[in-house]
Formats: C-alpha cells, structure tokens, sequence
C-alpha cells in the first residue's frame, strides 16, 4: 500500500452499492439520531432546528451567493470588511440549480446538496478505506465520520460534506488509477473550499511520484502517461480559476483573494495565532482545562497522523490528510471553526477504522453507539449555543 504508484484494485464480490450499503444505512442511522435528537433540544429551547441548520452562520453567506451572486460585503466598525467572495462558488452554483428545477428555496436546496453531499462523501470515504483495508475496516470509518462531535455539519447547508464527497472520490481515483476522474474531482474540491489545495497536492504528489517509479520498472502506455499528465493540469483548474476571477473581480490582481481573507482576519501564519490563543486560556484556572483540551487535541491530531505514517498508508492519503491539518492548525482567525475544518480529514480515522474492525461485531457496535448519541447530544447542545462560526 506504500508503492508511488497503486494499481488498480482487484475486483471486488458484488456492486459497489451492495459493498457500501451497509456503510451508508449506519450513516444514515447516525445522522437521523443526531438530527432527531436536535428537533428535540431546539423545541426545548423554543427554536427552529430549520433554521439552526439552514440560516445560520456561513449558510446565510452560501444562500445569498445563490441568490444575488457576488458582490455583497459588510463592513465592520474596527474596519473589517466581510466579503461573500470569501466563499467558494460551487455550493452556491448547486444550490441556485436545485431552487430553478425543484419547488425548493435557496435554503433547503443547501439542506438537500448537504444531505446528498453527505451519502456521496460517506460512501467515499467506504470506497477509499475498503480498497486500502477492506470493507469492515470501511464501514467502521464511515461510522467513524458520523459520529465527530461536530459530525452535525454534515447535515447543514455547509460545504464540509460536498468538499469531502469530491476529495474522496478523487483520491480513491488515484488509487486505482483513474487519473483524469481524480483531475476533475481535485478541480471541483478547489471550486468548493480553500483546502482544495489538499486534494491537489494529493495528485500532483501521487502523480510525481508515478513518474518518478517509472524509471525503475518498465513504463506505462503513452495514453496513460498523458492522461496522468491531464490529470495534473486539471486539478488546480478550478481553485486557480476562482482565485483569478476574484483578483480580476477586485481589480488587485492574482493576491486579491488573499485580501479578500484578510478582511475577514483570515490568513496562514503557520499556527503562531493559535499557539496565543491557546497560550492565553492559561491565564486563569477556569480557561486553563479548555486550553489544556485543545493541546490535547492537537497532539491527538499529531498522534493519529503518526501512526497513519507508520501503518505506510498510500502517500495520496498521507499527503491530503497533511495538508487539510495543517491548513486547518495554521489558519490565523476563527479558532472555534477549527474541528469544523478538520471533518474533511478522514484519512486520520483510518487508524482507530483498523482498530474497530478487529473487534468482534457486538463490541465494536457498542462502541459506535455510544459514541453516537454523545456526538447527537454533543451537536445539539453545540448548535443550539455557539454552534460552528
């Protein structure tokens, strides 16, 4: 699993649904409990569990996209200036399509990409593990994805759940060899978030790294050569593409998305915010045990990317999960957004996926239970406070 370049996997018994079915109806299970167990903390509270997921937070940014385009800004009293360029357009090019064809408001066409978005990505995420550990190991990471505490995003008009459908479909395409399916895939990551750039690194590196073997074994067809060669041309189309749109769209040239960033307080500096951040929790007794959890959580992160190294799995896998981590560590602003950023980063689930999978059916389902209604407590306790900025 640690060759530059994986073949093609072997055939698997039966259709690929018939495979992850029972990975997606555990999914399924997980995110109707959470979404039930909301309904009823939000009607205790005399709040719309509609409106928690569909009206909040980045979804009002999302929705307005849909609907006016681009343009809108808000400017804050310390001079801040929050521009809906910000936020990547393929959610909102989605969601403004399923509002033209369907009875559907902006709104709950989010909420339906999300949920359709969420299956896709669940099932990729079955896809990439069953090919590199097999399917127990598959289910138990799908399950694994449902049950984050933050897993609630998945379900809100959010791009978490389509970013990670499109990163791992393209990465469980470069790992059997379908390179011009993973540029593609890589393309439309990049038209989702900022951390597209994961995914393409993802390929580039995979594809390098192909290149690379082949001066030790005997070459590959020319038409495989040049489709991998496409493949890396197409995936950072669509992050470049946008990114130039909004320097030509702001008149400050191919850096105008980092000004864009920079009016929101956002930027990388190589996580030196979030160690002051974490660093100023110790400033007294009450806010030194969240300081002391988040070091913990960190070295967990840290932990879990260890062990992915030395359990040698495939580099396109180790290269993404990197990336999304440190993009997500490192980012400047937004330090409540951080495990919210960190949902695509399935890769680092692998280990513990691998671990569960050797327990025996009973064991590991009560775990996976457990585990489910604290997270279902969890997101409705969170969205119904603070919630995900």
């Amino acid at each position: 699993m640690t060759d530059l370049e994986t073949p093609v996997a072997p055939p698997r018994a039966g259709p690929a649904w018939r495979r992850a079915a029972p990975a997606l109806l555990g999914y399924a299970a997980v995110r109707a409990l959470g979404l039930v167990t909301l309904a009823v903390w939000s009607a205790a509270r005399d709040k719309s569990p509609h409106q928690l997921l569909s009206a909040r937070w980045d979804s009002l940014w999302y929705t307005r996209v849909a609907e006016l385009g681009y343009g809108y800004e808000v400017r804050l009293p310390n001079g801040d200036v929050h521009s809906n360029l910000a936020f990547f357009p393929l959610l909102p090019w989605l969601e403004r399509a399923f509002a033209k064809v369907t009875p559907l408001s902006y709104a709950d066409a989010g909420l339906l990409v999300s949920a359709l978005a969420s299956l896709a990505a669940a099932w990729g995420i079955f896809a990439v593990a069953d090919h590199v550990y097999g399917s127990r190991a598959g289910i138990c990471a799908v399950l694994l994805w449902a049950v984050l505490p933050v897993g609630i995003v998945q379900s809100m008009a959010y791009s978490e759940s389509l970013f990670t459908a499109l990163a791992a479909w393209s990465l469980y395409a470069v790992l059997t060899g379908r390179w011009l399916t993973a540029g593609l895939l890589a393309s439309l990551a990049g038209l989702t978030r900022p951390v597209g750039a994961a995914v393409v690194a993802a390929v580039w590196v995979a594809a390098i790294a192909s290149f690379v073997r082949e001066r030790s074994v005997p070459a590959p067809t020319g038409a495989r050569r040049w489709r991998r060669a496409l493949a890396m041309l197409l995936a950072p189309l669509g992050a470049a593409g946008y990114v130039l749109w909004v320097g030509h769209h702001t008149g400050k040239g191919p850096l105008g998305y980092l000004d864009v960033q920079a009016g929101w307080r956002n930027g990388f500096d190589g996580g030196y915010a979030f160690a002051r951040f974490v660093a100023d929790k110790f400033t007294s007794f009450p806010s030194a045990l969240a300081g002391l959890a988040l070091i913990i959580g960190v070295g967990l992160l840290v932990w879990l990317y260890v062990i992915c190294v030395r359990q040698r799995q495939p580099l396109p896998l180790l290269v993404y999960a990197g990336v999304v981590t440190a993009l997500a560590l490192c980012a400047s602003s937004y330090f409540g957004s951080k495990p919210r950023l960190l949902l695509p980063a399935f890769p680092l689930l692998l280990p513990p996926a691998l671990a569960l999978a050797g327990l025996r059916t009973s064991r590991s389902a009560w775990v996976l239970g457990g585990v489910a209604v604290a997270s279902a407590v969890y997101g409705a306790f969170w969205l119904n406070g603070s919630g995900p900025p």
